[in-house]
């Protein structure tokens, strides 16, 4: 694998915490005080936790609606997450932006957008400013779904970093579904990856249920930004265990292929990277207990927080939006 030991338990950990966060918001979500549309990426968490362990503090990350894995990854605070479920006052948007527009600066975590391929135009707009800054070794970075990458702006901005050899890294979770339409009935051509070479940019693709494999094509992709060879794309194959939005039976509105969501289960990349570490002897059964269970003392901790903090306040729900 080319990782070390503190590397693999790391991963791990960043992907076991993204995890347990989406199941307990899943668990507590129909209570209904949780006032926001949720986007749940369980059975994506390579990807966020792959990519993010190669970036520094000083790196920036741009983010969709399915967004918690990628706030996580980069070490956002996890209260000021659930708080912002809940709409509170100590949210990191404040309580004004709910689960789909998360923010979280100190971590590197720029924001996220409800608005599909929102958020691509806006992270290479900021590699741009890098650069005009002189501060070329600054990477961006920018998660997107499958969806977004049949919109328009994404190969204008792809052109743009080509043109400009820009420190941005696209990165595509493609989980085969924008919300009820499979990838097949929407593109002639699947191989998402492939795209990026009509601007001569670097392209992979990675096994989006793999930590390892996604860490090591995203290391060579923020080498390149960081070191000035400009963007690279990486398109990371996984699949949404959930449906579009919210908690429930995922199979529930019958628009998925037979026999598709059983064999993705299979491939459980939290599992199958756990079993990974197992064999190499990298954690042992008794380690992954008490890892978990400090992981589901800051998620208690977490919900605890949101739950007490106050609501904004009437006369300030306008305050910090832009008209």
């Amino acid at each position: 694998m080319k990782m070390n030991k503190a590397q693999l338990t790391a991963l791990y950990e960043t992907m076991l915490k993204i995890r347990l966060v989406e199941l307990k918001i899943e668990e507590l979500y129909p209570q209904d005080e949780m006032r926001t549309p949720v986007h749940l990426c369980i059975g994506q968490e390579a990807a966020p936790a792959g990519v993010c362990a190669n970036l520094e503090k000083d790196d920036y990350v741009f983010s969709n609606h399915r967004g918690h894995g990628h706030y996580i990854a980069m070490g956002g605070d996890l209260r000021s997450m659930i708080a912002e479920l809940y709409c509170k006052e100590t949210g990191c948007s404040k309580g004004r932006g709910g689960s789909m527009h998360l923010i979280d600066t100190a971590a590197g975590f720029i924001g996220s957008s409800s608005i599909v391929a929102g958020s691509i135009p806006i992270a290479t707009g900021a590699a741009l400013a890098s650069v005009l800054r002189n501060r070329r070794g600054r990477v961006s970075v920018v998660f997107f779904g499958d969806a977004a990458s049949e919109e328009g702006v994404l190969f204008e901005s792809m052109n743009f970093a080509a043109l400009k050899r820009l420190p941005v890294v696209y990165v595509c979770e493609n989980n085969f579904y924008s919300v009820f339409s499979h990838q097949s009935a929407r593109q002639a051509n699947c191989d998402i990856f492939k795209r990026p070479r009509a601007f001569d940019i670097p392209s992979y693709l990675a096994d989006g249920t793999d930590a390892a494999d996604v860490y090591l094509k995203s290391r060579k992709a923020v080498c390149d930004a960081r070191s000035g060879r400009g963007p690279s794309f990486l398109e990371c194959r996984a699949y949404r265990w959930r449906g579009h939005a919210g908690p429930g039976d995922p199979l529930k509105d019958s628009y998925r292929k037979p026999g598709e969501w059983d064999e993705w289960i299979v491939k459980d990349p939290v599992k199958k990277f756990e079993g990974v570490l197992k064999k190499k002897k990298v954690i042992t059964g008794k380690s992954i207990e008490k890892l978990r269970a400090k992981i589901e003392r800051e998620i208690m901790e977490a919900f605890e927080f949101a739950i007490r903090s106050p609501l904004p306040a009437r006369s300030a729900v306008a305050e910090y939006l832009v008209g």
